[in-house]
């Protein structure tokens, strides 16, 4: 026994490591087999979905992006406003107190904090309209059907009925006419 590259132990029995001459996942007709096809077909549908899901995610991080900005913002405006407002208002209120009665006064300050209220919440609502969905994720989605075998005909049409010389259809698993 001898040490290879590897420092495991091996036989010298003087056998060459081979290089098969036909590709081993085609039967012995020449043809693929069914089940390299399968596989094959497995594994298109499984990097297809994985394409998409990658894709779906980077369009909504951006407007995940754009939705945490605009709340962000909401927020720090809420607070700033909530805490500097109370000082401005109540010398409004003093102020208007020598013009008119104090009642009146405080009530008009509240109006005035009602009316910035909404101006607010309508520039929220504003940004929030902004966000959009993953277009380009719909897009690539719809097109699905055309690149899978069986499922357009020559016009292009998705989702047509399959030509006579396509793929046969496969019987029902149960045929409620045989009962």
């Amino acid at each position: 026994m001898s040490r290879n590259e590897h420092g495991q132990t091996t036989q010298d029995t003087g056998s060459v490591p081979s290089i098969p001459l036909s590709d081993p996942t085609l039967g012995r007709d020449g043809e693929p087999t069914i089940g390299n096809l399968v596989k094959d077909a497995t594994a298109s549908v499984s990097t297809l979905f994985r394409s998409e899901v990658a894709l779906a995610k980077a369009e909504l991080v951006g407007e995940a992006k754009k939705a945490g900005a605009g709340t962000g913002l909401l927020v720090v405006a809420g607070v700033m406003a909530l805490y500097s407002s109370f000082f401005f208002f109540f010398f409004l209120a003093e102020l208007l107190d020598n013009w008119m009665p104090r009642w009146l006064a405080f009530l008009i300050v509240f109006l005035i904090l009602v009316l910035i209220t909404v101006i607010m919440a309508f520039v929220g609502y504003v940004l929030f309209r902004k966000v959009r969905g993953p277009k380009k994720t719909i897009e690539s989605v719809r097109e699905v059907p055309t690149v899978l075998p069986g499922k357009h005909d020559a016009a292009g049409d998705p989702l047509s009925r399959p030509r006579a010389g396509d793929h046969p259809e496969l019987p029902r698993a149960h045929d409620p006419a045989r009962g």
